[in-house]
């Protein structure tokens, strides 16, 4: 929930983005019936939205700790055994060694190098430039069901609905919260239905 907010306020601050993943949808899905599980190796944008969101606004600052089982020297530096190690997903994801315009939020970014629609874009990051499930032994057991869920939630609000900010407003400020990395204030856009009235049967009076 917390890559969804953050990846449709990021959308609304860049319209073109929003508009870019609505138009994949209608390309893939059309708006004769709703996004399923099944279309989510074609929604490559909105996952690269999602990635880039993952990328910019982690879910938490650090990785579980590890200990150094022996000695050993990483990136020039000596790391005695017992060491305690955290890995930052904030300054991994931000890296200027790595990403370009690091605090930009690009999503072609993670589309590079792919051509045409043969291609699948995962939440998955084996080279572990930042960390959405993490990776090895303590990698989250759960990766294929949390990809499932959080591109299907972001994919439906965004098929489903028609997003624009509040009268008055004119950027949403990305500021997180003191105590996490969630959004320090709940997002505040208003949405209006896109598709035809029969697909919103629960919400029908």
């Amino acid at each position: 929930m917390n890559n969804v907010e953050w990846t449709i306020a990021e959308m609304l601050n860049n319209p073109e983005i929003l508009e870019k993943a609505t138009n994949e949808l209608d390309m893939v899905v059309g708006k004769d019936r709703l996004v399923q599980e099944s279309d989510i190796p074609q929604l490559n944008y909105i996952k690269a939205c999602s990635r880039e969101s993952f990328r910019l606004h982690p879910t938490n600052a650090f990785l579980p700790p590890h200990v150094a089982r022996k000695d050993t020297t990483l990136a020039g530096y000596f790391v005695p055994k017992g060491s305690q190690i955290l890995v930052g997903r904030l300054g991994l994801g931000r890296n200027p060694n790595i990403w370009d315009e690091p605090n930009v939020f690009k999503p072609e970014r993670h589309l590079a190098g792919h051509v045409g629609n043969s291609f699948d874009v995962t939440l998955m990051e084996p080279e572990m430039r930042f960390i959405i499930f993490s990776t090895g032994r303590r990698g989250c057991p759960g990766t294929k069901i949390g990809t499932s869920m959080t591109i299907m939630l972001l994919a439906r609000l965004l098929q489903g609905f028609e997003w624009t900010l509040p009268n008055g407003a004119s950027q949403v400020k990305l500021v997180p919260a003191d105590s996490n990395l969630f959004m320090a204030k709940p997002l505040l856009a208003c949405a209006k239905p896109r598709l035809a009235p029969t697909l919103y049967s629960k919400i029908q009076v």
